[in-house]
């Protein structure tokens, strides 16, 4: 029996969003989850229960929690198909994209590689720098949520899914430190480009030059 919801996201949108799904269910059981070892509270007969939301998060769901969801796993993904993984916004302005999105899907083992429900689209403004587009697509993810809340709420079948395709690079952590790692004979467009988009140090990553030994890190 469909009775219980394991909600991953942050610790700012858990009171929100648990409060929209019980406006659905009262009655449902939402387990909080914002860090990995989380996921160790659970035992078999929970996840059988349960149907697993995960709302712009970086957590990684084990393929063994993932297997044993008895009313599956949704991911709302602050990035359209052609940005899955790590950090969207960061690398649409890097490649100077004119649209951006938000995605819904359902969750697989690989990353952002599960069948897509839904997508939202629109397009980027000039002159917007990362938070900026970063809360434009919260706001339409938020939305996005609100809009499945019910369902995802009180209906233990299947979301059905769309024909749309993930179809753009998969970007990581590992890629997004090579980006900050600045070569010495970078173009002046491209380490301008890089130092206002990736300039933040937003997860402790900043632009950096190392020069005979000496490492330089570029902080806007």
């Amino acid at each position: 029996m469909f009775d219980s919801i394991i909600l991953v996201t942050e610790p700012p949108e858990q009171m929100a969003l648990e409060a929209v799904l019980r406006e659905h269910n009262p009655v449902l059981t939402i387990h909080a989850v914002a860090t990995p070892d989380q996921f160790a509270e659970f035992d078999e007969a929970t996840l059988a229960r349960s149907r697993l939301l995960a709302f712009a998060t970086t957590v990684i769901v084990p393929a063994h929690v993932l297997n044993g969801l008895g009313f599956g796993a949704y991911n709302f993904h602050p990035g359209p198909p052609r940005y899955p993984g790590w950090a969207p916004a960061h690398f649409a302005l890097y490649e100077e994209a004119s649209e951006f999105g938000v995605t819904v899907h359902e969750m697989a083992e690989r990353v952002d590689s599960g069948p897509i429900l839904n997508v939202v689209r629109f397009p980027i403004p000039s002159d917007i720098d990362v938070l900026g587009l970063e809360g434009l697509a919260y706001a339409h993810l938020a939305r996005l949520f609100w809009n499945l809340a019910e369902r995802l709420a009180c209906d233990p079948a299947p979301l059905p899914v769309s024909e749309l395709q993930w179809n753009g690079t998969k970007y990581s952590r590992r890629v997004y430190r090579s980006i900050c790692d600045i070569p010495l004979d970078i173009t002046k467009e491209d380490l301008e480009r890089r130092l206002r988009v990736f300039g933040g140090n937003h997860f402790g990553m900043a632009p950096t030059i190392r020069l005979h030994g000496v490492e330089f890190r570029a902080v806007m």
